[in-house]
């Protein structure tokens, strides 16, 4: 197993670095210490061949001036925050508004637009990617110094770890999570819509109009969102669920998982063979379906559009310090967050 690293472009006059990761058995994960992007992450189909199954572009240029999070850590809250504010302990907080009012992912520079701190560890049977960064008390409005960890791990059994810390000298708001775009047909050949998912969840947040959660929590029985038998995705295109016109004809919804760390979220890709296995200790996974992918731009040579790459993002509710009823993503003072998302490769 070995770790390359290369000068992968520039950001205001800083090199960025990209860290490939390579396992004996092939598997490759390139990662940049702009924002934690994986970049691309090659595992192969059913015959051997390896492809890249993530959205991702080759330049700085194209992140800074395109991306919609791919591949990036999002924090320090992932996920909205209604009307970009919050109190904690009688204290009002006000949030940088990047999202019609509200506050999406963190703010106008949140962790997927700074460059992080990197340590690289190589062993016999793993290596990975330590970055660090101090989130400093006010960044994007929110309270306290948070210092963050976020580890890249890679194994020999195609597997890929990702482990997060957090830890601030203030009572704050904590909720990350990896936005990476996943396609298993390879080299984005084909759209998402005829992927299956299974997804262990009884119940899914039900969103307003501008995608804010509305505090109720819905039952997926009997509806498009019931995936624990395997559902194609295009299921949620073609339907007329209120929920799922609301999202542009598909998903952007929260679902709460009934377990963890048991093969609670499979991906697979009946023609390429590809199967992504997700297992997490977050309380939810966002289902989205790049519903709002703008189409001005090209992607490693395709155009971007619609439905061309869905994210699994394990994480809290999203604005949940305005429910009470949702899992807390409050961090206390001194108090060491610690999560991690496990993603295996297999074949069919």
């Amino acid at each position: 197993m070995r770790v390359e690293q290369n000068i992968f472009g520039e950001v205001n006059g800083q090199t960025i670095t990209s860290y490939t990761m390579v396992n004996d058995a092939g598997m490759r994960i390139e990662s940049i210490d702009y924002g934690c992007i994986v970049t691309k992450l090659l595992v192969p189909d059913r015959h051997g061949t390896f492809e890249n199954v993530v959205l991702g572009f080759d330049t700085t240029r194209e992140y800074v001036e395109h991306s919609p999070y791919f591949g990036a850590v999002v924090g320090r809250f992932a996920g909205r925050i209604k009307g970009a504010e919050f109190s904690l302990d009688g204290i009002s907080y006000q949030l940088a508004k990047n999202n019609s009012g509200n506050h999406l992912h963190g703010g106008l520079t949140g962790f997927d637009k700074v460059i992080w701190n990197t340590v690289v560890t190589e062993n016999n049977d793993s290596v990975s990617i330590e970055f660090s960064y101090l989130s400093k008390d006010g960044e994007e409005g929110y309270p306290g110094n948070l210092q963050m960890k976020v580890t890249y791990t890679l194994t020999n059994n195609n597997e890929l770890f990702i482990t997060y810390k957090g830890e601030s000298d203030q009572k704050t708001l904590l909720n990350v999570t990896n936005h990476s775009y996943f396609n298993l047909s390879g080299d984005h050949k084909r759209d998402v819509l005829d992927h299956v998912l299974t997804l262990k969840s009884d119940c899914f947040v039900e969103l307003d109009q501008e995608l804010i959660p509305t505090g109720e929590i819905l039952p997926v029985k009997n509806t498009v969102f019931e995936f624990k038998e395997g559902r194609r995705i295009k299921d949620g295109v073609e339907a007329d669920h209120p929920q799922t016109i609301l999202a542009g004809k598909g998903y952007d919804h929260p679902f709460l998982l009934t377990e963890n760390n048991n093969q609670e979220i499979i991906l697979r890709d009946e023609e390429s063979g590809r199967v992504l296995t997700i297992e997490t200790d977050q309380p939810a996974v966002v289902l989205y379906m790049g519903t709002q992918l703008s189409d001005d731009f090209t992607i490693r040579g395709a155009q971007s559009r619609n439905y061309l790459g869905l994210c699994l993002e394990t994480q809290g509710l999203p604005d949940s310090i305005h429910h009470p009823h949702f899992p807390s993503s409050i961090l206390d003072k001194d108090e060491v967050f610690h999560s991690t998302t496990k993603y295996s490769f297999t074949t069919i």
